[in-house]
């Protein structure tokens, strides 16, 4: 625990003076976070820093591959349909980004079969991606494999944010907009979809 404790109080020492009003103000009024960001558990892509956002201003769904279930209302559990509802319905943001990555576990699982110790519950988190897979373009070859599923599970997220029916209905009425973005931990370069491709932010 002492990394954790030792980043704390350097929280307290060197952010909290700066941002003490900002959390106050939080505190008493409420969140009212205009983005909902779905982004991958993984430590190294964090959606507050990526895009340089505040305290309040983000609200984040993380989960392994950053993935989006479609629209199942039954008696499973649901943590990100659970999130999407309350940040749409409850809490009205205006933008739903969902945010892949280079470098993903949870495609490289999907794609080469998950590790032996993670096929409890990763393996078959990860089919919610198998349309994925059965839609590979002839000319993607093995070396672009994992590049090409990485941005098509970004695709296939926000195409399942549609099967929502009020996301859907938000989203007609121009009330909510959707986007995507692949993040490169290499490069560090965003890269937006735009017209069906991924093109880098400049």
């Amino acid at each position: 625990m002492d990394p954790l404790l030792e980043g704390y109080r350097r929280f307290r020492a060197e952010v909290w003076p700066a941002e003490r009003a900002r959390y106050e103000l939080l505190a008493s009024k409420g969140q009212r976070p205009q983005t909902l960001v779905i982004a991958c558990s993984d430590s190294r892509v964090d959606p507050q820093t990526v895009f340089g956002a505040r305290p309040g201003e983000l609200f984040v769904v993380r989960n392994v591959a950053g993935l989006v279930p479609p629209y199942r209302p039954d008696a499973g559990y649901h943590g990100t349909s659970a999130a999407l509802e309350y940040a749409v319905r409850v809490l009205g943001v205006a933008r739903i980004v969902v945010l892949g990555h280079a470098q993903c576990g949870g495609v490289e699982a999907m794609v080469e079969g998950a590790p032996e110790p993670a096929r409890d519950f990763v393996e078959p988190w990860m089919r919610i991606a198998e349309p994925v897979l059965r839609a590979l373009p002839a000319e993607v070859e093995n070396g672009d494999l994992l590049t090409h599923c990485e941005g098509a599970v970004v695709r296939l997220s926000l195409a399942n944010l549609a099967t929502f029916p009020w996301i859907a209905a938000a989203a007609t009425a121009g009330r909510l907009e959707l986007g995507g973005f692949r993040f490169d931990i290499r490069s560090g370069v965003l890269a937006q979809l735009d017209g069906g491709r991924f093109r880098p932010v400049a």
